[in-house]
């Protein structure tokens, strides 16, 4: 796969968080409980990766789960943090509100990850330029936001 063609898969998937986030809170409303549309979204989504994973010609070594540092678990419980975050905030503070804090720490997160080069990651090291566009955005957030009624 190209690199353009990852940045495009990429793009996709952000579409995709603020439908998550709108749809998930609407089950939410249905369900008429947070954790319960969290749970019933994890439990489509591990269907949806079991018949992801059977039908694609990946076979993994299931071994190996048995050795992979227990820190790299945690991404299903910050799944469900996520999830249950968003579920619960959106109808409260907005979506927009909801998904722009959550970019906000992604671009911090993944910055401090990337400088470190934690858990594998491809280290780039934070750069002015790089913290000058994270504050950007941070201030471009905050204006955006404020600007709308009930924003930040």
């Amino acid at each position: 796969m190209t690199q353009i063609a990852i940045f495009a898969l990429m793009l996709v998937a952000g579409v995709g968080v603020p439908l998550m986030a709108a749809l998930n809170a609407g089950l939410a409303r249905h369900v008429e409980s947070t954790f319960a549309a969290v749970a019933i979204l994890a439990s489509v989504a591990l269907a949806g990766s079991l018949v992801l994973l059977a039908t694609t010609s990946e076979r993994p070594a299931w071994a190996g789960l048995f050795t992979t540092p227990k820190a790299y678990l945690l991404g299903g419980l910050l799944f469900v943090f996520y999830i249950g975050a968003i579920t619960f905030s959106a109808p409260r503070i907005g979506l927009g509100n909801s998904v722009l804090m959550v970019l906000l720490g992604q671009l911090v997160c993944a910055a401090i990850i990337d400088h470190f080069g934690l858990f594998g990651a491809l280290e780039t090291q934070i750069s002015f330029q790089r913290l000058a566009g994270l504050s950007l955005v941070a201030v471009g957030i905050v204006i955006a936001q404020r600007a709308k009624v009930g924003g930040l």
